[in-house]
């Protein structure tokens, strides 16, 4: 049914071994899909399969804002996958309970990576990095939630992509190749990126309306009557206190900038 399936958009990571380069190296363009070597997924088009990848110290509403969205569409199958069945500490003490591990998981039409803490953790697990890239290779989205682009950039998937992530930290996500945007939903080809947490439902209702058409993705978002109404208009970096920004960022790069380079060193030929 591949052929026949509208959402088909096969995804061809870069070949991620690692290799010691300067992170500032330039970074291969994806090959494209259509090459001789080229997987086209088998999908169901009567089922939508949507995996969710589970790690510790994730952020949960990274992984449950898009879940309660995403479950609702009509024919949806929600897996959510971790190493093992064990329960997964999430960074605010949420323990979240796997339903089947990274080996037995079914191929899936729709893969969402959260961000968190942990994420910077996760881009340099080789048992996370190679199911995200065996999901890729078959799967029609690719979508992550804030620092869970860095998984994506980890598998070599944002080269010469468009992409977002948590303000904080979008600076780094050049070393994997990628363009930096500020957006906070960015769909490039089958490669799709949500900024920091609150914007994976943004993500997961965008998801929701190519999947099942924009009526039943309206349908879906007044069930779960989203419609912020902050008491305060302090959610972006555009507008917050520019200092707080620059310490904001340089934090990041601080806590997380070696282990991105030597993510980003592993995508870099």
């Amino acid at each position: 049914m591949s052929s026949e399936n509208p959402r088909v958009r096969p995804v061809h990571p870069v070949d991620a071994e690692v290799v010691e380069v300067p992170v500032d190296a330039e970074v291969p363009t994806p090959e494209p899909a259509d090459g001789p070597d080229a997987v086209s997924p088998e999908h169901d088009p009567d089922e939508v399969r949507i995996a969710f990848l589970l790690f510790p110290d994730l952020t949960q509403l990274d992984l449950t804002g898009p879940a309660q969205v995403l479950s609702r569409v009509p024919g949806a199958r929600v897996e959510y996958v971790a190493a093992t069945l064990d329960p997964v500490r999430s960074d605010c003490g949420l323990a979240l309970v796997p339903t089947t591990t990274i080996a037995d998981a079914s191929p899936a039409d729709v893969l969402v990576v959260p961000g968190g803490a942990g994420a910077f953790d996760a881009m340099l697990d080789p048992e996370v990095i190679r199911f995200v890239r065996r999901e890729a290779e078959r799967a029609t989205w690719v979508t992550s939630v804030c620092t869970g682009a860095f998984v994506l950039g980890g598998a070599g998937l944002l080269a010469g992509k468009r992409a977002t992530t948590h303000w904080a930290s979008k600076p780094m996500l050049a070393a994997f190749g990628a363009q930096p945007v500020d957006d906070r939903v960015v769909d490039d080809g089958a490669v799709v990126t949500a900024a920091g947490v609150s914007a994976g439902i943004d993500m997961a209702l965008w998801l929701a309306a190519e999947l099942a058409g924009q009526p039943a993705a309206e349908a879906i978002q007044l069930q779960i009557e989203y419609d912020p109404q902050p008491p305060f208009d302090a959610g972006s970096a555009e507008r917050a206190d520019t200092r707080v920004v620059a310490e904001a960022r340089a934090a990041a790069e601080e806590a997380r900038g070696e282990r991105v380079a030597r993510a980003a060193a592993a995508v870099i030929r």
